[in-house]
């Protein structure tokens, strides 16, 4: 059921809105008025104050679960790794309400609002003694209850956010003209853009408050900036074009899916000869009534996928499974692009090592630059700074001169982008484990004894930062534009937060790969310890679970390259 617009359609000359869309009213949009890149604007400002508000507690939470919650290292990870993981999971929930009933306006400003609380939860918690555990004492009870509890309201706000906020920008583009299609594609790349802002200031300044100022001062600065990120979205009300939602995109899924399973078989000569001697045979209303049994005729599904067009071609078994040829292809296409989504899991488990042992590797190294010492969780910046740097060159020089080369649109389409983050993760790992290498040669020079940071400077870990940084830049940039453009009407909110859930199902294996390479590299009598255990870092063998890492990432991209080979884009234009 879609969500009601009581005036859609009502007042307006057809030439003169966008069909399918209102404004925040619920009234048509105008094609003279809505839509465009100064309403997509307002989505790229309040995109630097959601990811700020985001990053700035989740880049350095394992500190204040350890530090003020006592919870133990490994604990504070996994919590660390659970709450960034459900928050981008729970992106799916929101990219499916705002295609089923609400609009993505809707669901921006709910969501907003959940994280908000959830943060007033943490800040409250940060300010009060009372409320935290004594120190030595681990956080039980009505503590934790606390904790957890703004921790996954926060979660279900950013997940919201993630699920609608770059859909709704991509919405106020026109697709049907090449001049909208590279508007939405700029849009895009500054989305990316404005997501490394909000990092940047997170990672530095606010981390910077939160080491030295106190962990209620960080909170309170997020606290502040979702909250005024709610009256800046809003402010662009009387710009926006809003999606109509259509229904719920899983009911079609189901039922297609169901339909090609259970019909039964039947050609369309047949079905088509039977309405013709009912027609001859029946009055009017045996007709209406063995319209029920016997499927209307629509336009023949393609040939991909060929055993879903048993939806249509066979006689369902019950009326609330007839589906029509647009829902069959509309199915294929969300079909099609699991593949796609699934190859790019492995890129997403490679990044979420950025936030667990790439952090505690910088925290036994040398982080003084001059009189600075850079804190562990400062060193995202790396990455950020490039991404900053190579978004604009890379909408405004390389493209165009990509366009020129191929003579193309889009000049590198948006697999090609992908596969480009992709071989940037297989070398990422191959640095990280180079990395680890030089820097255990250094522990084991300087011995067990020695106290303090190791004589190697922090920037070696800087590289594979930069390396996955980038990766991330290519190739989230390339799915979101991906998943938006080829996506069903219908069902694109939902496809486009697959980009969002491929973190969150990155950072769930990395959880699984590290227990399971400890497991398997361990002895059952405990003579032998796994490679990611033992009494300090230097204990470990992180560079073997760093190359295991590169191989998986290397078999992924050949999986990925078979499917990208064989996909075809809905528009050749692509």
């Amino acid at each position: 059921m879609a969500f009601p617009f009581p005036w859609q359609g009502e007042g307006a000359d057809e030439a003169e809105t966008w069909a399918g869309y209102v404004n925040w009213r619920g009234r048509p949009a105008l094609r003279a008025k809505h839509g465009g890149m100064l309403a997509a604007s307002f989505v790229l400002v309040v995109e630097i104050m959601e990811n700020l508000a985001f990053l700035a507690n989740s880049s350095n939470l394992v500190t204040y679960l350890t530090g003020f919650m006592h919870f133990s290292l490994s604990r504070s990870a996994t919590t660390v790794t659970n709450f960034m993981g459900t928050a981008f999971l729970l992106a799916l929930l929101g990219g499916f309400l705002s295609d089923a009933f609400f609009t993505t306006y809707h669901i921006y400003v709910i969501s907003a609002l959940l994280e908000f609380l959830g943060l007033v939860v943490l800040t409250g918690q940060a300010m009060r003694s009372s409320l935290k555990p004594p120190p030595g004492e681990e956080a039980a009870g009505g503590k934790a209850v606390m904790l957890f509890a703004g921790l996954y309201l926060t979660a279900l706000g950013v997940g919201g956010i993630k699920g609608s906020l770059a859909p709704h920008g991509g919405e106020q583009f026109d697709e049907s003209t090449a001049r909208g299609r590279k508007a939405r594609s700029t849009f895009f790349n500054y989305f990316i853009f404005c997501l490394a802002c909000g990092g940047l200031l997170a990672v530095t300044f606010v981390v910077w408050v939160e080491d030295n100022k106190g962990w209620q001062w960080g909170f309170g600065i997020s606290t502040i900036t979702i909250f005024l990120s709610i009256p800046v979205f809003l402010a662009g009300s009387p710009l926006y074009r809003n999606k109509i939602p259509t229904g719920s995109p899983l009911t079609t899924i189901a039922k297609v899916l169901l339909a090609a399973i259970l019909n039964r078989r039947s050609n369309y000569q047949s079905a088509r000869n039977a309405i013709v001697d009912m027609e001859q045979s029946s009055p009017a209303e045996d007709i209406k009534e063995s319209e029920a049994t016997v499927p209307v005729l629509v336009p023949v599904p393609g040939k991909e996928l060929a055993w879903l067009n048993r939806a249509v071609e066979g006689r369902p078994l019950h009326r609330s499974l007839a589906c029509d040829a647009n829902e069959v292809e509309d199915v294929k296409v969300v079909l099609k692009l699991l593949p796609i989504f699934l190859s790019t899991i492995m890129l997403n488990c490679c990044l979420a090592q950025l936030s667990t042992f790439s952090v505690q590797q910088a925290e036994t190294m040398d982080r003084r630059v001059g009189r600075l010492t850079v804190p562990s969780a400062s060193l995202p910046v790396f990455p950020v700074i490039f991404i900053m740097t190579i978004a604009p060159l890379y909408d405004h020089v390389i493209v165009p001169l990509a366009r020129r080369v191929t003579g193309s649109e889009m000049g590198i389409t948006h697999l090609q982008r992908i596969g480009i983050g992709l071989v940037l993760s297989v070398v990422a790992m191959a640095v990280a484990a180079a990395v680890e290498v030089k820097r255990k040669r250094v522990a084991r020079r300087v011995g067990e004894g020695f106290q303090g940071p190791l004589p190697i400077t922090v920037f070696w870990v800087a590289f594979q930062y930069l390396f996955l940084g980038s990766a991330d830049l290519f190739t989230l940039a390339g799915l979101l534009e991906f998943f938006f453009s080829e996506a069903p009407a219908k069902m694109r909110t939902l496809a486009t937060s697959l980009s969002w859930a491929s973190l969150a199902m990155g950072y769930y294996l990395s959880s699984v790969l590290v227990t399971v390479v400890n497991r398997a590299t361990s002895s059952g009598g405990g003579g032998r310890r796994g490679w990611l255990s033992g009494g300090s870092l230097n204990h470990y063998h992180l560079e073997r679970f760093y190359w295991l890492m590169c191989a998986l990432s290397a078999l992924n991209l050949v999986n990925f390259v078979f499917w990208a080979m064989i996909y075809r884009y809905r528009s050749s234009k692509k």
